[in-house]
């Protein structure tokens, strides 16, 4: 492991800086990671600065080898990758695989834009006008812990890809994936043991050349407010609430620093009378449900046209009592603990126990941040639950009339992340996907994020888009050039 240099300011971080992980399922430890000191964060800045340099003036074909280099070996590590998302985040063993494949796919699809990365030839008289893409510098991507190692990969990847260096800060929680995966980028493990992990705050960069990507853990008001306020970040990519989120904006603007922002939703789910309603209501538990709602996209609020409003509740209640809450390790479960005790309180503090519940399911007993699959009709439910983002399993079902009040309900938040439109005439599917305010819609599915294509939101849910074919200009500055053709 790359260890801090000699000479470079910075104290080590002494323990009000260390990082506690703990497994969500059991509450028991599972590493203790040294944070980063803002003098090391500042070091580590100015070694980006210089690995950038030469990592640009690397032709694109030979960053784009190195990244499938980078790819290659998280392929041979998924279940390894997959096991520490488990381990500090509670994800299902399957969906911690699937993430880990993300990772490898994120890189792979980023390779290739490296050497597609063109400027224009734009007809001028009197010369020759190029433009060129050229490279921000320095990137800080700020991670959340609900989704961790896939972020990760959102960010890093696509600004690797583009000639910038990187400087990945992980979640306070979830610092296991980034290490490892900065880690395996040069090819050097961690220990066996978990609990006895013990690792340098600056620590790790990868076989793309040293110090180009470095993963720096530490708390947020620390480590990531250090970094937001660097003058030598050229952007920053953050994830996360809504109220950081204006934090972080603020602080750029000061230097007029670039931002991508992807933070909160409180996505719809509209079923209308005319849909495959037992397909909707088989499919509606795992909008809400995957990674315990703890998903910026998760349709939190299932609006179902009112003359089919009573049967969708009786399909949709043994649909979500099926979804078995357990062991993440276990493949058969299908949702996981809450991250933390401190979400736990947060998610009930929006729905009290002995609040009546269209559907209630049932969680382990013992140890673990469990909390169970709850569904509330809109008008019982709390009104801070049916309009704040839980991220939490709970879900508010509300009646409507007609394709307006479907739209005006839909676009009553000051989120517009997602959503979903159930419906089989394809008419009313493109004009409700054409009103409904949000950056990502699905017609007769749930499905928001792929890697190739655009991802990001509207209104409070963020600024900027991240993924698919555009994700490599986002890292880049164009650059205008004329060149005289004139005779003197």
């Amino acid at each position: 492991m790359h260890q801090q240099p000699a000479g470079e300011p910075g104290p080590a971080p002494g323990p009000e800086h260390e990082l506690h992980v703990v497994n969500p399922a059991t509450e028991q430890p599972v590493a203790t990671v040294p944070g980063t000191t803002p003098g090391q964060a500042g070091a580590a800045v100015r070694r980006a600065v210089r690995a950038q340099r030469r990592w640009a003036a690397l032709p694109p074909a030979d960053r784009a080898r190195l990244l499938r280099r980078f790819a290659a070996e998280v392929d041979a590590r998924t279940e390894e990758l997959a096991r520490l998302e488990v381990a500090e985040a509670g994800h299902t063993i399957g969906t911690a695989r699937r993430e880990a494949g993300n990772v490898r796919d994120l890189l792979e699809y980023a390779a290739g834009g490296a050497e597609r990365l063109t400027g224009l030839q734009i007809p001028v008289p009197g010369g020759v006008d190029v433009t060129f893409a050229e490279p921000l510098g320095v990137v800080a991507v700020i991670v959340p812990w609900n989704f961790p190692m896939p972020i990760a990969a959102w960010g890093a990847a696509p600004a690797l890809a583009a000639g910038n260096a990187v400087l990945l800060k992980p979640a306070e929680t979830t610092p296991l994936t980034a290490l490892r995966l900065a880690g395996l980028a040069l090819a050097a493990g961690l220990p066996e043991d978990l609990t006895a992990l013990r690792l340098a705050g600056l620590a790790l960069a990868a076989g793309l050349p040293e110090d180009l990507f470095q993963v720096l853990p530490g708390a947020g008001p620390v480590t990531g407010a250090a970094l937001v306020g660097h003058p030598d970040v050229a952007k920053v990519v953050f994830t996360g609430s809504a109220a950081t989120g204006r934090a972080v904006m603020a602080a750029c603007a000061r230097r007029v620093k670039r931002l991508t922002l992807e933070l909160g939703g409180k996505s719809p789910n509209i079923v209308f009378a005319d849909a495959d309603l037992e397909r909707a209501a088989a499919t509606a538990p795992a909008s809400f449900l995957d990674n315990t709602g703890q998903d910026c996209c998760a349709r939190s609020r299932i609006l179902v046209q009112r003359p089919v409003y009573e049967r969708f509740l009786e399909l949709l209640e043994p649909a979500v009592l099926a979804v078995r809450a357990g062991d993440p390790a276990d493949p058969a479960t299908g949702m996981g603990p809450l991250i933390s005790a401190a979400q736990r309180e947060r998610v009930r503090g929006y729905v009290p126990e002995d609040h009546p519940a269209a559907i209630r399911g049932t969680v382990p007993g013992g140890p673990g941040f469990w909390y169970p699959a709850t569904v509330l009709e809109g008008h019982r439910a709390p009104a801070r639950a049916a309009v704040e983002e839980i991220f939490g399993p709970v879900a508010v079902v509300t009646p409507f009339e007609d394709e307006d009040e479907a739209v005006r309900l839909a676009n009553a938040t000051e989120y517009g992340l997602s959503g979903s439109v159930w419906t089989r005439d394809v008419g009313r599917a493109l004009r409700v996907s054409r009103a409904v305010h949000a950056g990502n819609l699905s017609v007769n599915s749930h499905s928001s994020v792929r890697y190739w294509t655009p991802f990001g939101g509207f209104k409070q849910s963020g600024l900027g888009r991240e993924l698919g074919p555009d994700a490599l200009a986002a890292f880049t500055e164009t650059k205008n050039v004329f060149i005289s053709t004139e005779e003197d």
